[in-house]
């Protein structure tokens, strides 16, 4: 892949530095280049979201001169690579690959795609990667692993948006079963994705899980949720501007 090889590339993921996700994203990355730094949280952060650290400070262990474990978000992350460790700015920042989809309303959660969103705020394209699987079963890293340099190579050779990330999801099945590549919107689910599950402790004490509890539904025609049903990749270009412009301009009617 001539295009990556001339890149700079950050890896950072939320499941943690040691994650199968991450290790095999590398694998992939080094095959085109061998500029690749590693700057991820020292444990898992799924479900971190956008956030960052202010009110505790962010430790840094150098693993060696290419590897960074951070105790802190992965917007943490995307933050201290690019101000402090690298030594030139990343052309290109590729968050994951995480375990487990990143569909519909799941990016608003996301750390995988928090990473990205940083890079994308900070101008350097971004892509946040995902293998879905199913609860229990074994996740198909084969299925990522196959399609990753593919859509990497197209991406790379597209003009690229500012202040855009891509969000890529490889469906759960077997490479040769996936049925294509769709560019499509991110889409999203019935309400309801996650409820607390009430417990009681062994001194009477309730507590919670937060427990997923995704709804059947959602494939509008063009979503990634649609894809990923039918076994394709989905490529989503995500836009850091959210204003709703069409309620917006509804709205100012109001204030006139």
């Amino acid at each position: 892949m001539v295009q990556l090889s001339k890149h700079r590339v950050l890896i950072i993921n939320d499941d943690g530095i040691h994650a199968t996700g991450i290790l095999l994203l590398e694998k992939i990355v080094r095959q085109f280049t061998e500029d690749v730094w590693v700057v991820a949280p020292d444990e898992e952060k799924s479900g971190a979201s956008h956030s960052i650290s202010m009110n505790v400070p962010v430790r840094v262990r150098e693993i060696d001169n290419r590897h960074f474990a951070i105790k802190g978000t992965p917007t943490d992350c995307a933050l201290l690579a690019i101000y402090e460790i690298m030594n030139m700015r990343p052309t290109i920042l590729l968050s994951g690959i995480n375990r487990g989809a990143n569909l519909g309303e799941d990016i608003t959660y996301s750390g995988t795609a928090a990473a990205a969103m940083e890079g994308a705020l900070l101008g350097v394209p971004s892509v946040a990667l995902s293998q879905v699987f199913t609860p229990l079963g074994q996740v198909p890293w084969e299925t990522a692993e196959k399609y990753t340099p593919l859509i990497l190579e197209r991406l790379l050779a597209a003009e690229w948006q500012p202040n855009t990330f891509v969000n890529v999801n490889f469906p759960n099945t077997a490479p040769d079963a996936v049925s294509g590549i769709r560019v499509v919107s991110q889409g999203q689910r019935p309400p309801g994705s996650f409820i607390p599950e009430g417990r009681i402790d062994g001194r009477g004490v309730p507590y919670y899980w937060i427990k997923l509890a995704y709804k059947d539904g959602g494939f509008e025609p063009g979503s990634g949720l649609e894809a990923i049903r039918d076994n394709a990749v989905s490529v989503s270009p995500i836009q850091l501007d959210m204003t709703a412009n069409a309620f917006r301009e509804r709205l100012a009617r109001s204030f006139t």
